[in-house]
């Protein structure tokens, strides 16, 4: 793990998308961080210590998602499918696929076992399972707050994790997607999926991949920023939300959604430019995916 002294910094950002904003000052306590994401070998650990079942290889619960087709109450994830021609970027069920078969050991579906990818973030976790590892562990998740003042390495108020050019000298920092997503992915960081940890530069804090390869789950119930900064004053340790204004108001399900940070292998300048610290988005608790993972911290 690496230590995160903590401090007061600007977090968000108004210069980019409408979620980020407004950009507020808060203050957080230092922390130990992991360096990189938990691996799959690192998970495997775990599961083979306690037999942990995770979401993805359980079968939902008919009761709890009112209206849903039988076919899709199986053990399941979601997986990117590049489509083969170009498609409207305003439904990412365009190449976002629901597909049985795929969890954690196999995280595109049947025939892609992880054996080969045991230095490569662990994905297909829903947040029950997150959660139980931190606690195997005897460590936390962050809050986004925590998160993202790590993720900036001390550089507070940059655009990037590593200072205002995305590739400095032309040099690729992160894992992202170059090229025009989804149908075209020209590799030009060396990767067109996830990488192994440590495949890009640390930041400040010596920490690894805060931006790009995987997003990461965070502690904190999603909800608009202008909804809990205080331009008042400077909050001391905030931790996001509550549980009941989480959801979106248009699932039928009511799904609480968590924050998560970082971007992706699949962020991309055309489509999805969150490979920034300040970059947000919301995430249904019940849902694992291929571009998910995590890490974890211990407050002092």
């Amino acid at each position: 793990m690496a230590w995160v002294p903590g401090g007061t910094f600007l977090m968000g950002s108004d210069d980019h998308y409408p979620e980020e904003a407004p950009a507020h000052r808060v203050t957080v306590g230092g922390f130990w961080m992991d360096r990189h994401a938990v691996t799959n070998r690192e998970f495997s650990r775990f599961v083979a210590e306690t037999g942990h079942l995770t979401v993805a290889e359980q079968a939902p619960d008919p009761a709890a998602y009112p209206g849903a087709r039988p076919e899709l109450l199986v053990p399941a994830g979601s997986v990117f499918v590049q489509p083969a021609q170009r498609v409207d970027l305003g439904d990412p069920y365009n190449w976002w696929t629901y597909v049985p078969g795929a969890d954690w050991r196999k995280p595109r579906g049947p025939g892609s076992p992880v054996h080969r990818l045991a230095d490569h973030p662990v994905v297909q976790l829903a947040w029950a399972d997150v959660e139980a590892y931190a606690g195997w562990a005897g460590k936390s998740l962050p809050t986004e707050a925590e998160w993202e003042f790590a993720a900036r390495g001390g550089l507070d108020g940059a655009t990037y994790a590593w200072g205002e050019e995305l590739t400095p000298s032309g040099r690729w920092m992160a894992n992202t997607w170059q090229g025009e997503f989804p149908i075209e992915n020209t590799e030009q960081d060396g990767y067109a999926g996830t990488a192994p940890v440590g495949s890009f530069p640390a930041n400040g804090y010596g920490l690894l991949d805060m931006i790009g390869n995987v997003w990461e789950w965070t502690s904190d119930w999603y909800q608009a920023h202008a909804e809990t900064s205080h331009a008042c004053c400077t909050p001391a340790y905030p931790q996001g939300g509550g549980q009941d204004r989480s959801s979106d108001p248009s699932d039928p399900a009511r799904i609480p959604r968590k924050v998560m940070k970082g971007g992706s292998h699949l962020c991309a300048p055309n489509y999805c430019r969150r490979y920034r610290p300040a970059a947000r988005m919301p995430q249904a608790v019940d849902t694992a995916t291929s571009h998910l993972g995590f890490r974890c911290i211990i407050r002092t």
